[in-house]
């Protein structure tokens, strides 16, 4: 078979060996990427500014050598590949898919130039822009593969580093389109711009690294997939750190550690009073307990209840398929309707008055739905070997239950109510709505201690349950939105900080006890 006839069987190949030059010109531009994500992302959360150099060099100059160089190293692999100086696989065709995604960048090229720059309209920028886009098309899904993957990527890195160069997009510039209310400014379009087309680039040097072909498209969709998951995990790690960076210095201000069990955490343990040196969120925090217990107490034993019923003594039919699908619409429900319904239902009920109580029921029945859904999943996935064996030896189905099928089904169901605790922990609209009183409060809601038995029905009392409160995402809201407390954003911060700690131990505490349930299990 000739060296021709084996390259092209070999092109559908799972795997296929490449030449340790094409291994390290496909690299660059995915090295590139990497470099020019966490830069950009620096950039974007402040962490690096356009005033400031690195490494010496001028921040922009940076984004433009880092496109310069991904956009060369993709030509050179392009051009390598086709004139067979490196050992590649490319098919025909880069496919119609491909092609049509470098078509819809030249036509919005193309048609934001002429629309919002030249000032066009209608289809005096449609119509080039058209035409341009399915050329691009065209020639791309004409040329081979590795032309077709490379040339448009690094073309499209390089057609950005001269824009750069040519300071037509600079930290200064500014883009408002017409129509639009909104204005776009350089310091963020620059790196936006510049880990797009390096992202391109990845994928196109992720193609290059396995000889192109339908190895190299393999190659691509995995670095497009973990670049997604890695990207979504950056961001959660990025957006956790901007808040630990503008609210971990003012939250632990002033902490006393002394002798014996002397702690004082002031921002924590103060209320907000003006004559103590730091204003603390204590009654929010307090608030925020009781209510995250009302919630549990309400909806834990009906939500897991009503599991047991629909999925161990209800018959499969069209009632549980309705059930089902109610739960899965409150579940999706806004918050901002659970509080509404409780304005108006619970409140005029409760005196008129927004109350502690009140953010207990509708906080609950925002967490019944998922209770449900995540019981009825876990005690499913129970094998019906447990059950059968207890039948076998004469227990009863409401024993097997007790002793057999929830027990079993624990982890899933605790960590469904962890995840629902999570989330209504963090909930604002409900608590705007149905609970809450001045942020600025010195004391905490003093639950335990306000129960009074009466000569009345119901019998008992309790003034704080019926009473407005704060809470952490409440006093966020009042801290940042309104400004209730002054003008030091640091408060803030040190709030949002403190309520991050307190979703992510709800969390930290669903995995402890899933793995505690798990080991008793498997015991």
């Amino acid at each position: 078979m000739s060296e021709r006839s084996l390259r092209y069987h070999s092109r559908n190949a799972l795997t296929v060996d490449h030449s340790p030059a094409l291994t390290g010109l496909s690299l660059v531009p995915i090295a590139l990427f990497l470099v020019a994500f966490v830069v950009g992302s620096g950039t974007l959360v402040g962490w690096l500014g356009f005033e400031s150099p690195l490494f010496g060099l001028a921040l922009e100059t940076v984004f433009t050598a880092l496109l310069v160089a991904s956009g060369a190293c993709l030509l050179a692999t392009g051009a390598a590949s086709r004139l067979e100086l490196v050992e590649t696989t490319p098919d025909r065709s880069v496919g119609v898919g491909v092609s049509a995604g470098f078509g819809f960048v030249a036509f919005s090229a193309i048609g934001l130039a002429a629309s919002q720059t030249f000032g066009l309209g209608g289809v005096f920028w449609a119509l080039p822009a058209s035409v341009v886009g399915l050329l691009v098309a065209g020639l791309v899904l004409y040329a081979r593969e590795d032309l077709g993957v490379t040339v448009p990527s690094g073309l499209f890195s390089l057609l950005i580093a001269g824009l750069f160069l040519l300071d037509v997009i600079d930290p200064s510039w500014t883009y408002s389109p017409e129509g639009f209310g909104v204005t776009f400014l350089g310091t963020v379009f620059v790196p936006l711009l510049t880990i797009l087309a390096t992202f391109v680039g990845g994928w196109a040097g992720a193609n290059a690294f396995r000889g192109f072909g339908a190895v190299g498209r393999q190659a691509g969709a995995f670095f497009l997939v973990g670049t997604n998951a890695a990207l979504i995990m950056l961001v959660l790690v990025l957006l956790i750190a901007f808040i630990v960076k503008n609210g971990f210095g003012y939250a632990v201000e002033g902490i006393e550690i002394g002798p014996g069990l002397h702690f004082h955490w002031p921002f924590v343990m103060n209320g907000y009073d003006a004559y103590v040196g730091t204003k603390g969120i204590f009654p929010a925090i307090v608030g925020t307990f009781w209510l995250v217990v009302g919630a549990v107490v309400l909806a834990v034993p009906i939500g897991v209840g009503a599991a047991v019923f629909l999925t161990e003594y209800a018959e499969q039919g069209r009632f549980t398929s309705v059930l089902e699908i109610a739960t899965n619409g409150l579940w999706s429900t806004p918050s901002v309707v659970f509080g509404l319904f409780g304005y108006a239902f619970l409140v005029p009920r409760f005196g008129n008055n927004t109350s502690l109580l009140a953010g207990m029921i509708v906080l609950g029945f925002m967490l019944l739905p998922l209770v449900v859904i995540t019981s009825r999943e876990a005690i499913k996935s129970v094998p019906d070997e447990y059950r059968d064996a207890s039948a076998a030896l004469g227990v009863s189905k409401w024993e097997t239950i007790k002793d057999v099928t929830i027990p079993s089904a624990m982890p899933g169901i605790v960590t469904g109510v962890i995840i629902g605790i999570g989330r209504i922990a963090g909930e604002t609209a409900p608590i705007l709505i149905v609970t809450a009183d001045n942020p600025q409060r010195k004391f905490a809601p003093a639950v335990l201690g306000s129960f009074e038995f009466t000569a009345t029905p119901p019998f008992i009392t309790n003034e704080a349950l019926l009473s407005g409160s704060s809470a952490l995402p409440y006093q966020l809201y009042g801290a940042i939105t309104t400004g209730v407390v002054g003008d030091d954003p640091g408060y803030g911060w040190a709030t949002a900080f403190v309520l991050l700690l307190v979703v992510l131990s709800f969390y930290v505490i669903g995995i402890a006890t899933r793995m505690y349930f798990r080991k008793k299990l498997q015991a």
